[in-house]
């Protein structure tokens, strides 16, 4: 599945095939077949694994760290650096994902979608609680700052799988605290004693970031200092 998911970055999902990913793999086609009855399946499949893998180099980072502004840069650094070690040849395979599947009505759209929506309920989150431990200005909108904060990680995966130049991430870091208003005398714990994780995740729903919201303490004490 993991092979599945790199073809998937640079051919596309439409692209990938029960016979390329055979080829890929050095199987035979009906060893594919065994294990998916369809192109559908497949697809299904592949973007299940493309988010177990998200949650485990991005999302479980985020939790790690801090409640609030922390998990915030902390879920940003998670993506630049899953992109900077080249996980996966074509980028972030979601970016891709749903500006290809998102015109075709279906089960893949759906599940893209949910994904999609997920992540942006946990950095909605991170935010409602940065602005609870006045780690952001108080007239701070959340919604509004979701939006810039996942147009940042898309904008920072297209330059970087255009130009191949670890420098358009570390450009996407800088801009990303000072939209957050971190100076270099802002200190932030970025990582906690005892990762927090969420509950298990159900493979045939994908990646369920909201579930883990609940896990994060959120009576935190509140100790943003600059």
């Amino acid at each position: 599945m993991r092979e599945a998911v790199s073809l998937a970055t640079l051919d596309g999902l439409e692209g990938l095939s029960i016979g390329n990913l055979a080829a890929a793999l050095d199987m035979s086609k009906s060893g594919i077949y065994a294990h998916f009855g369809s192109k559908q399946d497949l697809q299904l499949a592949t973007v299940d694994e493309a988010g177990r893998i998200f949650q485990a180099e991005v999302i479980e980072p985020a939790l790690a760290a801090t409640p609030g502004l922390g998990q915030l840069v902390a879920l940003c650094d998670a993506f630049f650096d899953h992109l900077e070690r080249r996980t996966f040849p074509g980028g972030c395979f979601f970016a891709g994902a749903v500006l290809e599947m998102g015109s075709r009505p279906g089960p893949v759209k759906e599940q893209l979608a949910a994904f999609q929506n997920e992540l942006s309920a946990l950095i909605h989150q991170f935010i409602v609680t940065a602005l609870e431990q006045h780690e952001l200005p108080a007239d701070e909108e959340p919604d509004a700052l979701t939006f810039e904060l996942n147009g940042l990680i898309l904008a920072a995966n297209s330059n970087f799988v255009l130009r191949q130049d670890p420098a358009a991430l570390n450009m996407a870091r800088n801009v990303v605290r000072r939209r957050l208003g971190i100076t270099t005398t802002t200190r932030l714990r970025h990582q906690r004693t005892a990762p927090t994780r969420g509950p298990k995740r159900n493979r045939a729903k994908g990646p369920d970031p909201t579930a883990a919201i609940a896990t994060v303490p959120q009576n935190t004490p509140r100790t943003h200092t600059t």
